[in-house]
């Protein structure tokens, strides 16, 4: 007879079901609950502070899009024309005629406000400029009814925008409080109007006593060129040296050397290329400063450990059994790697040359070191030649450029240009996640 027939008193064992929860096992699902709830407030947060910065972006930068203009219709006549230039001050000549049809306009709309050259120079600037260069131009138009669309001062657009104020504006040479009372009897004659700024877009930097009539096109062109030079000078270079080391280099202690100082590359302060930049390109080997060639060549040295790294990873993520493979019907090791291997793991190289790209694209402390920062750029390049060799500025030199500047005009100029900045990495990385998803093998 068993133990628990001769000894009726003894416990039974304690009968459990897997349907049955115990006390361990609340404990652990109650444990995964919580590191799910942490992960979950994690990602929570991180997206209230990214909507958080992205309005604050938008907040600040989108105003930099439009801007204030003064539509003016506006009748020169032949006799008008022959005497105004006849005048010793031409271009004040031109401005009285523009005065005296303004102030009919204004009349025409039910309005008595008196106003003279000096309001309207503060107001709209040297209108008197502009329309002789047209009538110039267009000596066709003497006669004829001609529509001006006249951009006015910054001061004004900061009162259209809200930075300037009737409470807090200090009288000056810039703009006087009688002026906001005939900037007011132009919006109501519907004379002055908000538009959009295709100047901020297309234009290029106007100096330090023009916020309003600044632009980042010239920037961008700068940007484009520096682009290119990495984009040429880093892929070939870093894709070869990968190659290389990943494939063919033996393994000794002089490529863990070089694999180590790759590593520590990646890691160093890009203003340091910035220093070697200036010593090596501009003091020893007189490459002209603040040009887009120069700024390309220190990008590239700093963009090529992360294309290294990058394409290293891709070539090792490719199963050795594809290399047996080819080796096994035949091929040559270069022929393994170049017809197998390298196709394999394209996409990885891409996505981490266009990351890289994306990175150097958005760097300013080694373009302060050769002087794109100090430059400022009035113009687009002559030539495909003059865009590599000639003075230029970039994009984030540029906002750092506006953002170091006193007026606080230049800051809306300042988010509006790290808007096309943001737009140009998100396209970047946009373009690096659709080339992974479209060539990616899964093994």
């Amino acid at each position: 007879m068993t133990d628990a027939a001769t000894n009726p008193g003894a416990a039974t064992p304690r009968k459990s079901s897997l349907l049955t929860l115990d006390d361990r096992t609340r404990r652990r699902n109650a444990s995964e609950a919580r590191f799910k709830a942490y992960g979950i407030t994690a990602i929570a947060v991180a997206l209230f502070f990214l909507i958080v910065l992205l309005f604050s972006i938008l907040r600040s930068g989108l105003p930099a899009y439009t801007t204030t203009v003064a539509d003016v219709e506006f009748t020169v006549t032949q006799a008008q024309y022959e005497e105004a230039e006849s005048q010793l001050f031409k271009t004040k000549a031109y401005e009285q005629l523009f005065i005296a049809q303004l102030q009919d306009q204004l009349t025409e709309s039910g309005m008595q406000v008196e106003f003279d050259a000096a309001a309207i120079e503060r107001i709209m600037g040297k209108v008197g400029g502009n329309i002789r260069e047209f009538y110039q131009a267009n000596p066709d138009q003497l006669g004829q009814p001609v529509s001006f669309e006249l951009s006015s001062s910054s001061r004004v657009d900061g009162y259209y925008k809200g930075r300037v104020t009737r409470e807090g504006l200090q009288e000056s040479r810039f703009l006087q409080l009688s002026d906001l009372d005939l900037v007011d009897a132009l919006a109501e004659a519907g004379i002055i109007r908000q538009a959009f700024n295709w100047n901020f877009i297309t234009g290029a930097d106007s100096g330090v006593d023009n916020p309003g009539g600044a632009g980042i096109g010239a920037s961008v062109v700068g940007s484009f060129f520096m682009m290119l030079v990495v984009l040429f000078l880093a892929l070939p270079i870093g894709v070869a040296a990968s190659i290389y080391l990943e494939e063919f280099a033996p393994k000794n202690r002089w490529t863990d050397l070089i694999e180590v100082n790759i590593s520590n590359l990646a890691a160093v302060p890009s203003i340091v290329f910035g220093i070697l930049g200036l010593a090596v390109f501009i003091q020893f080997m007189h490459l002209p400063q603040s040009a887009p060639l120069v700024g390309g060549l220190v990008l590239t040295l700093m963009t090529l450990p992360t294309i290294i790294i990058s394409t290293r990873a891709s070539l090792k993520a490719v199963p050795p059994s594809i290399r047996d493979a080819a080796l096994g019907v035949g091929a040559s090791k270069m022929q393994a790697v170049f017809h197998h291997v390298l196709p394999l793991a394209m996409p990885g190289i891409l996505t981490g040359t266009i990351i890289g790209l994306a990175q150097a694209l958005g760097e300013t402390a080694p373009l302060l070191l050769i002087g794109m920062v100090g430059f400022v750029a009035r113009g687009y390049p002559d030539g495909i030649a003059a865009g590599f060799v000639d003075p230029n500025s970039a994009m984030p030199a540029q906002i750092y450029t506006w953002a170091a500047r006193a007026d606080v005009a230049f800051y809306e100029k300042a988010w509006g240009g790290i808007i096309i900045l943001l737009l140009f990495l998100m396209t970047m990385n946009i373009i690096a996640i659709i080339l992974r998803r479209r060539f990616e093998r899964r093994w």
